[in-house]
């Protein structure tokens, strides 16, 4: 019985440790989203800047648009690029295998060839498993600070495509926070910037009686303006899916410490059962050995 009273507390002390690891977890992931929530909610005014600015430009520089027709994207023409977002470290649930399903349901909707850039290498692993061929991967972000260089890394290889022909058109795929779930799947396109995207702005008033003016050369200003509004775009979507991320995982750690919770609480009351037991029967030894003495005298 003493054997099964230290095999019980083993028990208790690898649950006890378990649940004191998924408070850390929970704790780490609490705040990664906190961090990361920061990112976004200071992106969106640098995000704002940089789309008033293009307001600005059209504004002074207003294109004919009378032949632009707001017709819907055509799906039938060159090579379509895809980033897709996913996660590299465990206890996500099915954060991968979403979004990956997700990107393929849109992109089959397209009749073009179809190149796809995998962002971890958990997602590459759900797109590989269906069939998909992986032009290339890069890693996940292990925080704020690093989303910068995986953007400009992407940048990179969108621009080099597309002004090699290789790739006429850009986009994205991420996981973001949903009020109604944990998270849900987002598809944006990034390139080109046609007709379409240029009258969203065409069509934005401006927000003050000031006219805006446009210094320096216009190609230049328009290009580092557009450079900008793209950065923020794919910054704004990596921080966002790393968000979702930590909060799939935060939801998964409350669930193991309330199960484990459970479980501990159940090997705590069978131990103590397990110790009233081998009481009893020290008892009942103690006061049979009395009673045969009792009766020897």
């Amino acid at each position: 019985m003493s054997d099964s009273n230290e095999s019980m507390r083993r028990k208790i002390s690898g649950a006890k440790s378990i649940k004191s690891v998924v408070r850390t977890m929970k704790a780490i992931a609490g705040s990664n989203i906190y961090e990361y929530e920061k990112a976004v909610n200071a992106l969106d005014e640098y995000y704002y800047a940089t789309k008033m600015s293009l307001v600005a430009y059209f504004r002074a520089n207003k294109p004919d648009i009378h032949h632009m027709q707001p017709d819907k994207l055509q799906k039938d023409k060159g090579t379509i690029g895809a980033i897709v977002f996913g996660a590299d470290q465990g206890l996500v649930g099915q954060f991968n295998d979403i979004i990956a399903e997700y990107a393929m349901k849109e992109l089959s909707s397209f009749d073009s060839k179809i190149v796809i850039w995998a962002v971890g290498e958990g997602v590459r692993g759900s797109l590989t498993e269906a069939g998909i061929p992986i032009e290339g991967s890069f890693k996940v972000p292990n925080s704020v600070k690093a989303i910068a260089p995986l953007v400009g890394d992407i940048l990179m290889e969108s621009e080099m495509r597309i002004n090699s022909n290789e790739i006429t058109e850009f986009h994205i795929f991420y996981n973001h926070n949903s009020e109604q779930m944990i998270y849900e799947p987002v598809h944006k396109r990034l390139l080109p910037l046609d007709e379409i995207w240029m009258r969203e702005f065409i069509d934005l008033p401006w927000p003050t009686a000031c006219i805006p003016e446009v210094i320096g050369d216009p190609k230049k200003t328009l290009y580092s303006l557009i450079h900008e509004y793209i950065f923020a775009g794919v910054f704004r979507a990596c921080a966002e899916s790393l968000e979702a991320e930590n909060a799939s995982r935060l939801a998964t750690a409350q669930r193991a410490d309330k199960n484990i919770g459970e479980i501990l609480e159940t090997l705590e009351r069978r131990y103590q059962e397990l110790r009233q037991s081998t009481i009893d029967e020290e008892m009942f030894d103690i006061v049979s050995c009395f009673e045969i003495g009792a009766k020897n005298k």
